[in-house]
């Protein structure tokens, strides 16, 4: 037996992927609560009814699992994570271990197999969501619905949970194919070692590496890491009292997290009835126009030299000299020429800056304008003027970056430290 535990070359992979759909959904999201959570603390009529009246009414006639993951290519997801069990207990697949799943519900069918099938024959890699907390089967046991640091409530310190959960991955993992990601949500320990010995290629994420929950890190995590972000307040459908990231902020967030060398998983929250809510499809819509042009700076990208200069966020290509530069908090105007001075990007002789997506000799309407974009490196850094010239909306705005794409750079860092890092002397403090 190989060594046990994420392979490098299944670290690349991932690394060069970036970017994840998080999909969380169970029964409960027919109340529109929080999932599983609720039943922390419940009383014995709520548990009661929660356990045995939920499963009698989920049935999503609406499920289309081929729309999803069109949408999901659209929007330029190279992964997704699907919800396949929470904390509560109820499975989202056939499985022999529990009745307490999907095929004892008005629906009868294995959502699980469906979202798999769909979203690899689009190209998707797929990852399993697993909890190894089990309310259900905690409840059943006549031991308190809690997590750790609860005493008493973990696969590890229940022998029967241990095994109860292993089944349940050992099905997981056997009867879906080749499964790329497994997010382990709760003690990961006997549990991911038989993720990697069924399937030895399987990245395991939450369980084996960092993976900030609703924040991207201050700064860069050293080592693999990946953020979860909700859209909204929380994970699973909200149809009241919530607030929406709109979709340049979770643009942002995306670019943001790759330039710190980070994966973002994105999560979305279905509808009951196996709908999209149109709050989430909407934004789902904006990135994935944003990444119909922009998407090379996204994928099979590395930290630069340094990760911001102010609000301009960059990435460089893996095992290349092109920088991508992302213009933040700052909508440019379509047709007028802007300039940019970059400290940590220094121009060579075979430098070529263009604006993604753009080919910088039409500006619609303006046969007499030629929007090329201009350079040259002078002691501030690398002065750039570029034109937003692409209409991708009717009135010509934009909310979102644009991203410059420097070809041949080397790092300007030196000259950056040493003009605008370097303590100099203080007339007050005579030094």
């Amino acid at each position: 037996m190989g060594k046990i535990g994420n392979r490098n070359e299944r670290i690349e992979w991932f690394r060069d992927a970036g970017f994840g759909l998080f999909i969380h959904w169970s029964i409960d999201s027919q109340l529109g609560s929080v999932i599983s959570h609720s039943l922390v603390g419940a009383s014995e009529v709520y548990v009661k009814k929660w356990f045995e009246a939920l499963p009698k009414t989920f049935n999503p006639k609406k499920f289309d699992p081929d729309d999803w993951a069109v949408l999901a290519k659209l929007a330029g997801f190279k992964y997704v994570v699907f919800t396949t069990k929470h904390h509560s207990g109820f499975c989202m697949f056939d499985t022999s271990t529990t009745d307490f799943n999907i095929m004892n519900t008005p629906y009868g069918k294995d959502l699980t197999a469906q979202l798999v099938k769909a979203f690899r024959d689009q190209g998707i890699a797929i990852g399993f969501y697993f909890s190894p907390d089990d309310f259900y089967f905690l409840h059943a046991h006549g031991k308190v619905i809690a997590r750790s640091p609860h005493p008493g409530v973990t696969p590890q310190e229940n022998r029967d949970l241990m095994e109860y959960d292993k089944a349940q991955i050992m099905e997981l993992l056997s009867n879906y194919g080749d499964i790329d990601i497994m997010f382990l949500d709760g003690p990961a320990e006997g549990l991911k070692e038989l993720c990697w010995e069924l399937q030895p290629n399987m990245v395991v994420t939450r369980g084996a590496m960092e993976t900030p929950e609703q924040y991207i890190p201050g700064v860069p995590i050293e080592g693999l890491w990946e953020s979860c972000l909700t859209m909204g307040t929380q994970w699973q459908y909200k149809p009241t009292n919530e607030t929406y990231k709109s979709g340049t902020e979770l643009i942002e967030l995306l670019i943001e997290t790759r330039a710190k060398g980070g994966n973002l998983l994105l999560n979305i929250g279905p509808k009951p009835d196996g709908e999209i809510p149109i709050e989430q499809e909407e934004r789902l819509r904006q990135i994935a126009l944003w990444m119909f042009v922009n998407s090379e700076s996204i994928y099979n990208v590395r930290p630069w030299a340094v990760t911001n200069e102010s609000n301009v966020w960059f990435t460089k290509r893996k095992g290349e000299d092109t920088v991508y530069a992302f213009i933040t908090k700052t909508p440019l105007k379509w047709g007028e020429p802007n300039n940019f001075a970059l400290k940590s990007v220094k121009a060579t002789e075979d430098t070529t800056v263009d604006v993604l997506g753009q080919s910088g000799e039409v500006l619609e309407y303006c046969p007499d304008v030629v929007p090329r974009t201009k350079w040259h490196q002078d002691e501030q850094g690398l002065r750039i003027t570029a034109t937003r010239t692409q209409r991708l909306y009717n009135d010509r705005s934009w909310p979102n970056p644009i991203v410059l794409k420097i070809t041949h750079a080397e790092p300007g860092m030196i000259e950056y430290v040493k003009r605008f890092l370097t303590p100099q002397p203080s007339p007050l403090l005579g030094i």
